[in-house]
């Protein structure tokens, strides 16, 4: 299993320098990935709990640094590492934008990214963007179609229910053929079912292992039954911990931890089918050392057991 990091990006870490080096640092522990986010605002009152913990949106993400620039500063600073969104709100831009966005960042990191695309959880967010909160299954279903036809055709023809693009050149493609991996977000049957339709993975978050074995299951046996292999799905999972210094209770880990229980769950990941782990801290502190001396015991810690 792979093991990547999240790129600093939010409320303490928001910082373009600080972004250039924990990315050259972390490349040099020897991390394969990182990983950014996507928000855009901390509600006052917002309109949906944080999906996790007590439901409180965590304070910094009133201060984001935007998920594609961040991604810019990491390319521009590794040479290997690849560089993957979890999540990226991709309705709240036009497609036809954001597939230029993504093919000039693929471009400019020699073929290192991958697209995780997420629906979200905040209507705010969807407001504050005049995008509808209703539709949003079907609107990226055509978001998928159309950023696939700039990415992929030689002429560019689109005539959908949101967008109409009129035959037209589109020819700067991406460094990666016929497009950069897809990864989706989600959890419902019908977020399953898209994954193992189109995608090329699932993005996730830490749970239990019988639920997250059982939400895998319905990708990919929808997979198999529309003639596409299962085998080639990855299975990308987020893991947002708080490092204590003495063992948390077992029901607690992943969400708390020491960095060796960290370590366990990630290793019992891979055995339950994950093929990619990241660790993100920037919700559980707002220490610089701490966010790269974990990163680097928990990287020495893997590579030793």
């Amino acid at each position: 299993m792979q093991i990547g990091y999240a790129v600093p990006q939010y409320g303490a870490f928001a910082d373009p320098d600080f972004i250039r080096q924990a990315s050259a640092d972390l490349e040099a522990m020897g991390y394969s990935s990182l990983w950014a986010g996507d928000r855009i605002m901390l509600p006052l009152a917002p309109s949906d709990p944080y999906p996790a913990g007590d439901g409180e949106i965590p304070p910094a993400f009133a201060t984001f640094f935007d998920p594609l620039t961040a991604l810019t500063l990491a390319a521009v600073s590794t040479r290997e590492v690849r560089l993957g969104t979890s999540t990226l709100n991709a309705l709240w831009q036009p497609p036809v934008l954001l597939a230029r966005m993504l093919t000039s960042l693929d471009l400019l990191s020699h073929g290192r990214l991958d697209v995780g695309i997420g629906l979200g959880w905040l209507r705010d967010e969807y407001t504050a963007t005049g995008v509808p909160w209703q539709g949003r299954g079907d609107r990226l279903e055509e978001t998928l179609d159309l950023m696939e036809a700039v990415w992929s055709s030689e002429v560019v023809e689109h005539k959908g229910t949101l967008w109409t693009v009129p035959p037209s050149h589109i020819d700067l493609k991406p460094l990666q053929r016929p497009r950069p991996p897809i990864l989706l977000a989600g959890y419902t049957p019908s977020a399953l079912e898209r994954i193992g339709r189109r995608a090329d993975g699932w993005l996730s978050t830490a749970m239990p292992m019988p639920y997250l074995t059982s939400l895998w299951d319905v990708a990919l046996q929808t997979a198999a039954r529309v003639d596409r292999d299962p085998s080639a799905l990855r299975m990308v999972v987020r893991v947002n911990p708080k490092i204590t210094d003495s063992p948390a209770p077992d029901d607690q880990v992943p969400h708390a931890g020491t960095v060796q229980q960290i370590g366990d769950y990630l290793l019992a990941l891979a055995q339950a089918g994950a093929h990619e782990a990241f660790v993100d801290l920037q919700t559980t502190t707002s220490s610089r050392d701490q966010f790269l001396d974990v990163a680097h015991e928990l990287i020495t810690r893997l590579h030793a057991g």
